[in-house]
């Protein structure tokens, strides 16, 4: 059995994901802790503080990056999230499933209101 595509570090750029990383840098900060307490509750500040097209945008570049590195360890996820995007903390797996779910629903009542 050949597992080298699993296994393969997956080429994260910046410049695909330029309204996650503006996302990453302003919530996920060093301070998110502190300020929001959670992975989630920053997620969920950043979505009452955004207009609806950036929640969308945020919400999209969430979904590529994660379809990008389905089948990575959290390690290597969190590689790119704290390196290349800008971001400041390590997420877990669940985390990762919480915030999709939080963008998702985001994205779907912007939907909903065009």
């Amino acid at each position: 059995m050949n597992d080298d595509h699993a296994k393969k570090p997956t080429l994260i750029s910046a410049d695909d994901f330029p309204d996650l990383r503006s996302f990453l840098r302003g919530y996920f900060h060093q301070d998110m802790r502190d300020e929001y307490g959670s992975p989630e509750e920053a997620v969920r500040e950043f979505c009452q503080d955004a207009s609806a097209d950036e929640r969308a945008a945020v919400a999209s570049d969430w979904s590529r990056f994660l379809d990008q590195t389905k089948g990575q360890p959290i390690e290597e996820v969190n590689r790119h999230l704290t390196g290349s995007l800008g971001g400041s903390n390590a997420l877990t797996d669940e985390n990762l499933l919480r915030i999709s779910a939080i963008l998702s629903q985001s994205a779907e009542k912007k939907k909903r209101k065009n």
